[in-house]
């Protein structure tokens, strides 16, 4: 696994939301989150120059990598010879993902473009039944925020969806200047645990609308911001109406979710 190429030899680019991790202290953290339960295979998006790459190869699992820049792709092929036949040059929002994993479970870690990273998040909910874990570096407002719990300012539709099948942990900060180029802002390390039970006692196509329609208009109560629902006049007079979306813990939108399943 030879190194010829120095940190310069790829060029972040902007419009991939590059920020390649320069500190190998911190990549081997990342790759420490993962805690390698019921399965074998592990999915790592964007590894650029491979920081974060060369640890998760050391680990007791079969590690894949998804990247969109050729010139990333070439410089990992050159390096990883072990990797290369692992390496898929594909967008992963646009990917089937089973071409490689054939339903098989697997994890996905990663440091992640900060353009896409809320709808990585989103793709890994749809693949729920095959990825029982999840870790990797956000944008450090976008991981608080995922990890939030009801009450606060920033919990919204990412929190609820997240947390409705996994367990959220925030783990540690990253400051700018571990990146080339470093952006402008902190990042986040965060880890999610697929819970246990994560099947929904409710429609999940209808918990999921009632939480993004909710959050459409956060500052209204859920009486005036699911009104699109055209729900009886009876059961908007349940309290829970009364309450604004970010008062409402994931328990409550799923009953919530019921009660509206149940009046329609």
């Amino acid at each position: 696994m030879a190194n010829n190429y120095n940190q310069h030899q790829v060029k972040a680019k902007k419009h991939l939301g590059q920020h390649f991790l320069k500190d190998e202290s911190v990549a081997e953290k990342i790759a420490d989150t993962l805690m390698f339960k019921g399965y074998k295979n592990v999915l790592e998006i964007g590894p650029g120059m491979g920081v974060l790459t060369k640890y998760l190869l050391k680990k007791d699992v079969t590690t894949y990598v998804i990247e969109i820049d050729t010139e990333s792709v070439t410089y990992l092929q050159v390096n990883y010879l072990s990797l290369a036949p692992r390496i898929i040059e594909q967008d992963f929002l646009k990917y089937d993902l089973n071409i490689v994993f054939n339903q098989e479970p697997f994890a996905v870690i990663g440091n992640f473009p900060y353009n896409i990273s809320s709808q990585i998040v989103f793709k890994t909910l749809e693949m729920r039944d095959q990825i029982p874990e999840f870790s990797g570096m956000f944008q450090k407002e976008v991981a608080q925020r995922i990890c939030s719990k009801e009450g606060s300012k920033v919990y919204g539709i990412l929190s609820v969806l997240t947390q409705a099948f996994y367990d959220a942990e925030y783990l540690f900060t990253v400051p700018p200047g571990v990146f080339n180029p470093p952006p402008k802002v902190d990042s986040g390390v965060l880890r999610l645990t697929r819970k246990d039970n994560y099947t929904l006692p409710c429609s999940e196509k209808l918990f999921f609308k009632t939480v993004k329609t909710a959050f459409q208009q956060r500052r209204k109560t859920l009486r005036n911001s699911l009104k699109t629902f055209n729900l009886s006049d009876n059961l908007k007079a349940n309290s829970i109406f009364g309450k604004r979306p970010e008062q409402l813990s994931v328990q409550e939108f799923i009953k919530l979710t019921q009660l509206i399943e149940t009046n329609t």
